[in-house]
């Protein structure tokens, strides 16, 4: 075959992603030739108001499909929180490669945790399911919308434009970026996904589909079936204030699941576990308990005039 292209991103932190995918695929199948093909989505150009309005995270991945529907690009590289839990006709989530630290990490001069934040402390971020566990934690916090790259986002803090923000800890570490703290999932569960990247190929490119199956982990993908099971069960986007993990432990499948108002004042949690083979299974039993409860009324767009 020709050079394998892969498409990014190009943000720092998407390429860095990419490389990593490259390098792999190139460890694995010596002689291969990949090239990136980087280029910059609706998401990464709206910087100057939140996401979930004019589409979510959807923003992110629509440019990269395009590309390999063009033939641009054979593999698309994702980070899979990013991808929306049922794909558009005609693609495949080909592979999930090993997950990396799932947890968020709150970075602030005040401290380590939210606990140390001072009263009223302005806190950014772009995400919905940050903002409704940080307010459910600390109801008096001022969420301020955050966008931009990692870099972006750090340069804001570090100018005193803000007392905190709130980061995933996987980008932080592929950046070779070490600040903040993590927080633990009982205090902010993660995104679904978060930490774990996605290889989306053409549903009828076995070749490329192929290649991208020898960097699956089975933990990683058997996690995202799980994760991804809730969310589409739900009814839940991206943008929604939605929180999912799951963990692989003694050949079980353990899955912990929350679901937030936007502003923190009501929370609805579940867990449970399952065989590998019910890992789907799983996800839409809680989602539906969740459901039951009312969760629908949580995830649901705000009404416009």
């Amino acid at each position: 075959m020709t050079a394998l292209a892969l498409a990014t991103r190009r943000s720092p932190l998407a390429m860095v992603q990419a490389e990593e995918v490259s390098a792999a695929l190139r460890e694995r199948r010596p002689g291969l030739e990949v090239e990136l093909v980087a280029m910059s989505t609706r998401g990464d150009e709206t910087l100057d108001r939140a996401l979930a309005p004019i589409g979510g995270k959807g923003l992110f991945i629509k440019a990269l499909e395009v590309a390999l529907e063009a033939g641009r690009a054979r593999i698309a590289v994702h980070s899979l929180k990013d991808l929306p839990a049922v794909l558009e006709r005609g693609f495949s989530l080909a592979a999930v490669p090993a997950r990396h630290d799932p947890r968020d990490v709150l970075i602030s001069p005040h401290g380590p945790d939210i606990g140390s934040l001072p009263r009223g402390a302005r806190v950014g971020t772009a995400s919905l399911r940050r903002q409704a566990q940080l307010l459910a934690a600390r109801p008096d916090l001022e969420v301020v919308t955050l966008r931009g790259s990692v870099q972006t986002r750090l340069a804001r803090l570090d100018a005193g434009e803000l007392d905190a923000t709130v980061l995933a800890a996987a980008g932080l570490a592929r950046l070779g970026i070490e600040r903040g703290t993590p927080l633990a999932p009982e205090v902010m569960l993660p995104a679904s996904g978060q930490g774990a990247l996605g290889l989306e190929v053409l549903a009828d490119d076995p070749e490329a589909a192929e290649l991208a199956r020898g960097l699956e982990d089975p933990d990683a993908r058997l996690a995202a079936t799980a994760e991804r099971a809730f969310c589409r069960e739900l009814g839940a986007t991206c943008a929604s204030p939605v929180a999912a993990y799951a963990t692989i432990a003694g050949g079980r499948v353990r899955l912990t699941v929350r679901v937030a108002a936007a502003d923190g004042s009501r929370v609805l949690e579940d867990a449970g576990e399952a065989a590998p083979d019910g890992a789907m299974t799983l996800g839409g039993r809680l989602a539906r308990n969740l459901l039951e409860r009312g969760a629908g009324d949580l995830i649901a767009p705000p009404a416009t005039d």
